[in-house]
């Protein structure tokens, strides 16, 4: 009877080490499951998720779709790690809902009036696709690009996308490049770079939406906004900048004394909130390009996360989350309400390719873009 039950025993155990093993899901710290960022593009190309870590605990997820951060976990005042970005949690639905989280946007981020650009006399039209105007690159700009991707070690990603000449009808065939670092004192360094075999222009930056806060379900507009400003660049009824600039002493969009944005977004009676439905406009920097200089800080009462940004840049889009409007789920489940996020945009002016007397955006043949910004993460408790 015991040669029975023992032979029986063996059988069993080796139908068990024959039988698949259910592979063990292994999430990252935030919870993201890297297996929902795998797929092949059309063009034969593969998205994946890439995950940065520094000994502090903070982490950064990162898909070479779009160069999207998705996650973001930094510590509060209580040293609890909480992901202050808004995003999806897997790559279907960003390539299926339209939306700019996280995204690294390019050619060119922002607005160009009514889609024109000249170059050396030659008038283009880009495809509209805000209003009558191409924002963020167009329909199909970078944040729906694949990036070839390398990750070196746990804190550096190299991101690189060739796009070819006429891509969304921008002239030249743009060789790009970006390095996210994490930094051991808790920043994002992210470094722009592109050539051109072509005069084109460029403008990139990076369009997280942050939540300060942590809690993606309400608004965040008590968080406290300082921007080394002293002034924006205004916009009309269809957000085209009006080539003018304009003094923010006496007007809400005053943060050179750190302010929370909460009264700000809703004051209807200033004609540049009633235009942008709240805050969406480009701050002016006082850094002149020295990006050692505090160029904005954003601060969390809640759970005492600030955040500050570095940039070369000579702007600063500021913008509340104002077309948010409940519609939209992103990860865990949670709906975005409107001003659900803050953005900081670093970057050149709006429409400065038709704004001869603004830094210019054009890039020629033998030279080097170079853009450079750093989103610093502490606790003010």
């Amino acid at each position: 009877m015991k040669r029975i039950l023992f032979g029986a025993s063996l059988a069993l155990a080796m139908l068990t080490a024959c039988a698949p093993q259910q592979k063990k899901e292994v999430l990252t710290e935030s919870g993201l499951n890297p297996e929902n960022f795998v797929t092949t593009t059309e063009n034969g190309k593969t998205t994946a998720l890439y995950t940065l870590k520094n000994a502090a605990g903070v982490e950064v997820c990162i898909t070479n779709f779009g160069g999207r951060i998705v996650t973001l976990l930094v510590p509060d005042k209580n040293g609890d790690m909480k992901d202050v970005v808004l995003g999806f949690d897997n790559v279907k639905d960003y390539q299926t809902i339209p939306s700019d989280f996280g995204a690294l946007i390019g050619r060119y981020a922002n607005r160009i009036g009514y889609g024109k650009i000249t170059i050396d006399g030659e008038t283009i039209q880009l495809p509209i696709n805000n209003t009558v105007h191409t924002l963020h690159g167009g329909p199909k700009g970078w944040q729906y690009a694949v990036f070839d991707a390398v990750q070196e070690g746990d804190n550096k990603l190299t991101l690189t996308l060739t796009s070819p000449d006429g891509d969304n009808n921008f002239p030249g065939t743009v060789n790009a490049k970006v390095v996210y670092t994490l930094t051991e004192d808790n920043a994002i360094d992210i470094d722009y770079t592109a050539t051109t075999d072509k005069k084109t222009v460029i403008n990139m930056t990076d369009h997280s939406y942050f939540n300060l806060n942590a809690n993606s379900a309400e608004a965040t507009m008590d968080n406290i906004l300082y921007v080394n400003s002293d002034s924006i660049t205004p916009i009309d009824a269809t957000f085209a900048t009006t080539g003018e600039m304009m003094a923010v002493e006496g007007t809400p969009f005053d943060f050179r004394t750190p302010a929370p944005l909460t009264d700000r977004v809703t004051a209807d009676d200033n004609e540049q909130v009633k235009f942008g439905k709240g805050i969406d406009h480009n701050f002016v920097l006082k850094t002149k390009g020295d990006d050692t200089q505090l160029a904005a800080k954003l601060v969390s009462p809640v759970t005492g996360i600030s955040l500050e940004v570095y940039t070369n840049e000579p702007g600063i889009q500021v913008y509340t989350g104002n077309f948010l409007d409940g519609t939209v789920k992103g990860k865990n489940g949670v709906t975005y309400p409107q001003r659900a996020a803050v953005c900081l945009e670093t970057q050149k002016y709006p429409d400065t390719p038709n704004k001869p007397q603004w830094p210019s955006a054009f890039l020629e043949p033998g030279q080097t873009y170079h853009s450079h910004c750093v989103f610093k993460f502490g606790v003010e408790k």
